[in-house]
Order: structure tokens, then sequence, then C-alpha cells
């Protein structure tokens, strides 16, 4: 038995091993080669044969980054705050109050959740150009939060059905408006719901390309990091050190906002289970 359990603990020790080797290899060959003076020549190997920091620079330079990075972040942060106001609003109201139309409404969310976004293109494409928004940061926002709010208000239902009704009555019994019980009741509850779907904003908002493209396709200095690290690839050869050093930046700030929120999510989570 013990024979056993010694092969079948090594067995998954091994198997772990390969999924870590399979899984974080990518990410090790990015920055080897971010940091590889050699790279662009096609050099590059697993360990950087000459380190350097030039590729960084000229990205951040030379390359027109720090630009890219400015718009990614307008559009990221402003993305994030609309669909979380209006997903909280919107869920508050089809969780807790009867209208017409209300069931209606919920199937419609839910089917627009089932559509490819690739289907959605065009559609999107013709409503900015009709409100001559084309190449602008402000019509990509406007489409990076028609994408976010169905999963937003769809999540954010679950957590505000979920709060007791009785507190809400409380509260009014003490003499509290509705906005008062909506920020001290309503809304530290359904907190871990609010930063999860922001998670999910913000990383659409950050990583998209197929809609930065087909809306900002004609003004380079609106580019986002996305459509931004294209300028990279040539028609006969590509800049692998700058490609890897770019990739590198983009993924830096994604990381450091989930560190970030995971830790808030966790600690609203067991709060809330607390409170309710």
């Amino acid at each position: 038995m013990r024979r056993r359990s010694v092969r079948a603990n090594t067995g998954k020790g091994v198997l772990v091993a390969l999924l870590l080797v399979f899984t974080l290899f990518p990410v090790y060959w990015m920055l080897s080669s971010a940091f590889d003076a050699q790279a662009s020549s096609g050099g590059q190997s697993l360990l950087p044969k000459e380190f350097t920091l030039d590729n960084f620079r000229y990205v951040l330079t030379g390359g027109g980054f720090d630009v890219f990075l400015r718009n990614s972040a307008i559009v990221a942060v402003a993305t994030v705050l609309v669909s979380a106001l209006v997903a909280l609003l919107a869920s508050v109201a089809v969780a807790r109050f009867k209208f017409k139309f209300r069931t209606t409404i919920l199937f419609m969310i839910l089917a627009v959740q089932m559509v490819p976004l690739e289907a959605l293109v065009i559609p999107l494409f013709v409503q900015v150009r009709d409100l001559q928004l084309l190449n602008t940061l402000l019509g990509l926002i406007i489409v990076y939060v028609a994408i976010s709010l169905p999963f937003g208000i769809w999540m954010l239902r679950g957590f505000v059905e979920a709060v007791p009704v009785e507190l809400e009555e409380a509260a009014y019994m003490d003499g509290a408006s509705w906005g008062r019980m909506f920020r001290s009741v309503m809304l530290p509850l359904v907190a871990p719901g609010l930063v999860a779907t922001s998670i999910f904003s913000f990383i659409t908002a950050w990583n998209e390309f197929i809609f930065a493209m087909t809306m900002l396709g004609g003004a380079r200095e609106n580019y986002t990091v996305a459509i931004g690290l294209k300028a990279f690839f040539g028609e006969h050869s590509n800049e692998w050190g700058y490609v890897m050093a770019a990739s590198t930046i983009i993924t830096v700030p994604v990381m450091i906002f989930f560190v970030l929120v995971q830790r808030k999510l966790s600690a609203g989570l067991v709060s809330g289970a607390v409170k309710g």
C-alpha cells in the first residue's frame, strides 16, 4: 500500500510538473527574448546570450508604446467605471423591481452572451459610424461597455437577489432613504460581484484586438496596446525582441490589477458571508 501511495504521489507530481512547464514555458520564452539583444536577429536561446534593456527602451520611445499604454489605460478605466455603474443599477432594477417585459429583457441579456463577438463587429461598427465616433477612444469605450454589460448585469443580478430583502426593510424602518440603504447595505454585499465584473471588463478592454482594429484602424495616435503591437511585425521580417518586450509591458498591468483585485475579491466574499 505504501509503495502504491508513493508511486501515485510521484506520478501526480510528475504530471503537475509537466503541466507547469507546458503552461509557464511561453511566459519564460517571452521574458528571455525581451531581454536578449539577439532576439530580433533570430539568435534567441533558452538563456539570453546578450542581456540588454534596449528592447524596452525602443518600445517605449521610438516604438511609441508609451502613447498606446496611455490610450489603453484611458479606455480600460473608463470601461470599468461605466460598465460597473450601469450594470449595478440595471441588476438592481431587474432583481428588485417588477415591471413589464422584465423576463423578456433577462432572456435578451442571456441571448446576447451566447452570440459570438465576431458576429457583432459589423453591427457595432455601423452604429459607431452613425454616431461619427470612428477612430476615437470614445467610440471604442462605448463598444467595450456594450460588450461588458450583458455579463455584468447577469452576474450582479445573482448577487443582488442573494441579499435578503429583510435587510433593506430593516434599513427603511430605521429611517434610511433608498440612496442610504443602497450605499450602506446593498453595495457592500454585492461588492464581490462588482469586483468580478470589473476584472472581466478590464481584461476585455486591455487585451481586445478585433474591435479595436476595426474602430481605430485609421488613427494610429489612438491605438491601444493590442493593435499597437502589430507595428513590430513587418512584411518580410519580425522584430521579435521588440515584440516580446512590448508583450511583457502589456502583461504587467494586467497581472498587477488582477493581484490587487483578487485580494479585495477574497476579502469581500468572506465579509459578505459574515454579514449575510
